[in-house]
C-alpha cells in the first residue's frame, strides 16, 4: 500500500490539475458553482481557454506530402485565426494599401521633402535628438502647429516643466486647443501618453523629454543612489504597450531626446541618446538636429544656422541631409528657406550675391533677398510650388549632402585611430 502512495499521488494531482483546467475559477481557486453560492459574479476566464484549447485541437499538423488541398488548408487557418482574434489580425498585403502613410508637415519644406513623405508620417514613433539649444522643442512645435491647422488634436507632455506658451503662441500653436501636462514621474507621464493614444482622438503627442522621465524608484530614493538601467527598462515596456495603440490610433509620437557622452570610447563617436536602446529600434523616423552657425544682423545675434539629418527613415530613404535657420522668436525661417532650396533646384538665380526670379533682381544679399518674399507673398507662393515640382531633384542632391556628410564624420575618427 506504501508503494502505491507515490502514484496514487500523481494520479491525484493530475486529475486535481484537470478538473482546475476544465472548470471555471477565479484567481483565489473558487468554482462556478461555489462563486453562485457565495453570491460572486461569475467568472470566464477559464471558459475562454478551454474554447481556445479546443480551437487548438482542432488545428491539426498537416504533413506537405499529404496531398491536402494547401489553399482550403490555409483558407481554414484565416478563418480559425479571424475566429478567435478578430477581423483583420491577418491580411495580404495586395488586399489594403498599408503602405501609403499619411504624413504631418514639420514647419519646413526642406526637410518634408527629405523625409520623402511631405513631413512625418501618422501612426509612427519619432525620435529628434540633439545637442542643447538646437531647436528640437521649435521643430516639434512647428509640426504641432501644421497638424492643428489641418483640424489635428494635439497633446504636449512637459516632463521638463519648461514649455514657453508665449514663444508656442508665435510659432503657430493654438494653445486653447493644445492639451498640456507636466507630470511628477515618469511612469505618469507614460500612463497619460498610453491613455490619451488609446482614446483615439488626438492626432499628435509630443513628449518633451525622454532624459527628463525620472522613475518614481529614483524620486523616492535619495541623491547618489546607484539604479541601473531603471530609466530603460520602464521606456522599454511603455514602448512595447504603445506601439500598437498608435498603429491603430493613428496617432504621431514625437519623444525629443538629449544626447550624453560615452566614457573611454576612442573609435567611434562618443554621443549616445538617453533612456537605453528601445527607443532606437521603435521608431520609424529619427532626426539629428544641430546648431551649425549664427545669424548675424550687424553684430547682434539674431537665429540660428540648423542642420537635420535623416537618421533613419522606415517610410522613404534615410541620410538625407537639410539646413534652414531658426529664428529667435519666430522659428524657421520660411523665406530663408525659400532662398536656399530655390538655388539648389534652380529656381532662383544666384550671380554673385544679387538673387534672381524670372529675370528679376529680388535683392543683393541673403537678408535683403529674405525682406523680398516677405513683401512679396503672391512670388514666393511662386518659388515654392516650383520648388515642390522639382521635389525629386532635391531629395536626390539632399541624399548625396548626407553621403557627403557621413563620410566627412567618419574622418576625424579614422585619423584618431
Amino acid at each position: 500500500m506504501r508503494a502505491s502512495m507515490p502514484e496514487m499521488g500523481r494520479k491525484e494531482k493530475m486529475r486535481r490539475a484537470e478538473s482546475f483546467l476544465f472548470v471555471p475559477r477565479n484567481k483565489y481557486g473558487t468554482s462556478e458553482s461555489e462563486m453562485a453560492k457565495g453570491g460572486l459574479a461569475k467568472c470566464g476566464l477559464m471558459v475562454d481557454l478551454r474554447r481556445r484549447l479546443m480551437a487548438k485541437a482542432a488545428l491539426q499538423l498537416v504533413d506537405k506530402d499529404s496531398g491536402v488541398d494547401k489553399q482550403k488548408a490555409l483558407e481554414t487557418a484565416l478563418g480559425n485565426i479571424e475566429r478567435s482574434f478578430g477581423k483583420g489580425s491577418v491580411m495580404r498585403l495586395g488586399d489594403k494599401k498599408v503602405m501609403d502613410v499619411e504624413a504631418v508637415p514639420t514647419g519646413s519644406l526642406g526637410l518634408d521633402i527629405a523625409l520623402g513623405i511631405g513631413g512625418l508620417p501618422k501612426g509612427r514613433i519619432i525620435e529628434i535628438y540633439g545637442p542643447e539649444s538646437s531647436g528640437k522643442t521649435t521643430l516639434s512645435l512647428h509640426s504641432v502647429a501644421e497638424a492643428q491647422k489641418n483640424g489635428g488634436v494635439c497633446a504636449f507632455i512637459d516632463a521638463e516643466h519648461a514649455l514657453d506658451p508665449v514663444y508656442a503662441g508665435k510659432l503657430g500653436v493654438d494653445l486653447d486647443d493644445l492639451l498640456v501636462s507636466q507630470p511628477d514621474t515618469g511612469e505618469q507621464a507614460l500612463e497619460i501618453a498610453d491613455t490619451l493614444v488609446r482614446s483615439g482622438a488626438v492626432d499628435l503627442l509630443v513628449i518633451d523629454s525622454v532624459a527628463a522621465l525620472t522613475p518614481r524608484a529614483e524620486l523616492e530614493g535619495e541623491m547618489g543612489d546607484s539604479l541601473p538601467g531603471l530609466q530603460a527598462r520602464l521606456m522599454s515596456q511603455a514602448l512595447r504597450k504603445l506601439t500598437g495603440s498608435i498603429s491603430k490610433s493613428k496617432c504621431m509620437v514625437i519623444f525629443i531626446n538629449q544626447i550624453r557622452m560615452k566614457i573611454g570610447v576612442m573609435f567611434g563617436s562618443p554621443e549616445t541618446t538617453t533612456g537605453g536602446n528601445a527607443l532606437k529600434f521603435y521608431s520609424s523616423v529619427r532626426l539629428d538636429i544641430r546648431r551649425i552657425g549664427a545669424i548675424k544682423d550687424r553684430d547682434e545675434v539674431i537665429g540660428n544656422q540648423t542642420r537635420v539629418k535623416v537618421v533613419k527613415n522606415k517610410v522613404a530613404p534615410p541620410f538625407r541631409q537639410v539646413e534652414f535657420d531658426i529664428l529667435y522668436g519666430e522659428g524657421i525661417s520660411k523665406t530663408g528657406e525659400l532662398i536656399d532650396l530655390g538655388v539648389k533646384a534652380e529656381v532662383i538665380e544666384k550671380s554673385g550675391s544679387w538673387y534672381s526670379y524670372k529675370g528679376e533682381r529680388m535683392g543683393q544679399g541673403r537678408e535683403k533677398t529674405r525682406n523680398f518674399l516677405k513683401e512679396n507673398p503672391a512670388i514666393a507662393d511662386e518659388v515654392e510650388d516650383a520648388i515642390r515640382r522639382n521635389a525629386g531633384l532635391l531629395a536626390d542632391e539632399l541624399l548625396n549632402a548626407g553621403m557627403e556628410s557621413e563620410q566627412d564624420d567618419d574622418l576625424p575618427d579614422a585619423a584618431e585611430g
